[in-house]
């Protein structure tokens, strides 16, 4: 069987970088994937998915990365359900990440020094993406 995805959009939020009680790093993340077609008013729509980084790719993007950022996520598609507060089940889909490209330009003021909050621990040059946005079904 294939269960593979490949996302490219924005970071909706910053990236939260959290611990597991063994010290696995893990962050969740939501990106904003633009849709390939406008609705009846003319408008982009995006659907926004969900995703779970794991160890140094999620320690890298935390550090690197911020809203707004442009990402390119390879991984595979998760199912769970769990019980919420209420006693109601909930589902959740989820992209469990194996890669991710970082495709946003550092900001001018980042590259001049590292931030005391979050240095990096290992450097990571991307080439600039395309700027442009192509609707091929529009």
């Amino acid at each position: 069987m294939i269960n593979q995805v490949t996302l490219v959009g924005r970071l909706t939020r910053d990236p939260d970088l959290r611990y597991t009680p063994d010290g696995k790093a893990v962050s969740n993340i939501t990106l904003a994937v633009n849709r390939h077609y406008k609705n009846a008013s003319g408008e982009i729509e995006a659907d926004f998915v969900h995703c779970i980084l794991w160890g140094k790719t999620a320690e890298n993007t935390s550090n690197y990365c911020k809203k707004g950022f442009v990402l390119g996520v390879t991984g595979r598609i998760q199912t769970r359900n769990y019980d919420n507060h209420e006693g109601k089940r909930v589902y959740v889909t989820e992209v469990v990440a194996e890669g991710v490209r970082f495709l946003s330009t550092k900001p001018a003021s980042s590259r001049e020094a590292p931030q005391a909050s979050h240095p990096p621990q290992q450097p990571q040059t991307v080439p600039a993406a395309p700027q442009r946005e192509e609707l091929p079904f529009a």
